[in-house]
């Protein structure tokens, strides 16, 4: 379970989904007997959030809007990095399922090479679905890719020719890597082999910060924030799309919110906890917009999906806030063709993955590791307002309340890399 989705009781949450429809609308009369066409929500405990530095409700704006904090600085230093060693073997690894999983496996990555003093091999991209397979700089910066672990690791562009792939020893690590783990399960094997090929497992998706301070904590915090930028085209893509949304938005002074919901996952998902107390780790098209309702924001508000493509079951949604769209609906026409090229292509998750990071307000309807590492990146970037939904009784709540924990309590793994 990821950091954040609250605990409160379930109903049947079936494959497609049934939406009462009729119960749905009356709950919106409810809502929409409030005075006025948009609500200037009751902040709360906005004014302790503040002062501590999170989170600014915007004045100007009509609805639970919420000000950019400034863009948070590495606590990180090159002059903390002793000079790397010459190189002996080494590490090879993929990028693998999603920008999510990239910023993670890259940590690791970085971790192991440096520790080792075995040069980084520049690492291949592939998606979940075969033939999905890419080269590094189709979506990532390469040189400044480079340029970020100089005088760190030493990164090579692929491997000499006298070494063979079926030479290299297979090892797999745990997401967040310790030095200990490290001595006692990867070093052996590769003084024994010379050269390694790397995966990273997620035994948990939590990103919170520990409270043991680490020698590898900085090449971690620079492994994950600071290597990864997108190549010029791709980053092109992502800001046309989002100066599209923000255009759709003009009432709302150009300020739009990001949902990651997309219908597979829903589908797929056990979106059901056990025992008296049980968890909710994803929510339905229906419960997105009751609570982005519920919470203050207004019909008119623009909303950007992670779903690929339409489907029916969102119908729900865009009855009740119709500026909704897709990826199909605001991505350059000339660009569909390549980036659109078959449903949850690496590319369109990058898309979203940035998108997600640089919107106004976030809204995670899927627990998981997008929503922890999308959280790292809007901590970083100054953009703290990711909402958790929840189930609300009654016909409206305080926006403050459902902050992400990661934000409120300043206990994402982030705040330990940015100050």
């Amino acid at each position: 379970m990821s950091e954040g989705f609250c605990f409160f009781q379930i109903y049947n949450f079936s494959p497609r989904p049934y939406f009462n429809v009729s119960s749905l609308y009356d709950q919106l009369e409810e809502i929409d007997k409030l005075p006025g066409e948009a609500q200037d929500v009751q902040v709360g405990n906005a004014n302790v959030i503040e002062k501590d530095g999170l989170v600014k409700l915007s004045k100007g704006s009509k609805g639970p809007w919420m000000k950019d904090s400034q863009e948070l600085k590495p606590c990180w230093s090159r002059t903390t990095f002793d000079g790397i060693e010459q190189s002996r073997g080494y590490v090879t690894f993929s990028l693998t399922n999603g920008p999510e999983y990239h910023v993670s496996q890259m940590a690791d990555a970085v971790i192991v090479a440096r520790y080792l003093a075995a040069a980084l091999v520049l690492p291949d991209i592939r998606g979940s679905r075969p033939g999905d397979e890419r080269n590094f700089k189709d979506i990532y910066d390469v040189e400044k890719f480079m340029k970020s672990l100089d005088g760190v690791v030493k990164v090579v562009k692929q491997l000499p020719n006298e070494i063979s792939i079926r030479d290299l020893a297979a090892v797999k690590v745990p997401n967040r890597v310790t030095e200990d783990h490290i001595v006692e399960n990867v070093q052996p094997i590769f003084k024994s082999k010379g050269n390694i090929r790397l995966a990273t497992y997620f035994p948990t998706v939590n990103m919170r910060k520990t409270t043991q301070k680490s020698s590898v904590d900085s090449v971690s915090c620079l492994g994950m924030f600071g290597t990864l930028e997108l190549q010029p085209e791709v980053s092109e893509v992502v800001d046309s799309m989002i100066e599209q949304l923000r255009t759709l938005s003009r009432k709302s002074d150009g300020l739009f919110i990001a949902v990651d919901l997309r219908v597979d996952v829903l589908e797929n998902k056990n979106c059901h906890g056990s025992g008296t107390n049980v968890a909710k780790s994803c929510y339905n098209a229906q419960e997105i917009a009751l609570f982005l309702r519920k919470v203050g924001f207004d019909t008119d508000t623009t909303i950007y999906l992670t779903q690929s493509k339409w489907d029916n079951s969102l119908s729900v949604l865009k009855d009740i806030f119709p500026k909704t769209y897709t990826k199909e609906n605001i991505m350059p026409e000339e660009k569909k063709g390549k980036f659109l090229e078959f449903e949850g292509s690496e590319l369109e998750k990058v898309i979203d993955f940035y998108i997600c990071s640089k919107s106004d307000v976030f809204v995670p309807a899927l627990s998981g590791l997008f929503y922890a590492n999308v959280a790292g990146k809007r901590i970083a970037l100054g953009k703290p307002q990711i909402l958790v939904p929840a189930d609300i009784p009654g016909t409206s709540a305080t926006v403050t309340n459902y902050l992400s924990p990661y934000v409120a309590k300043k206990n994402h793994l982030a705040y330990s890399c940015f100050c």
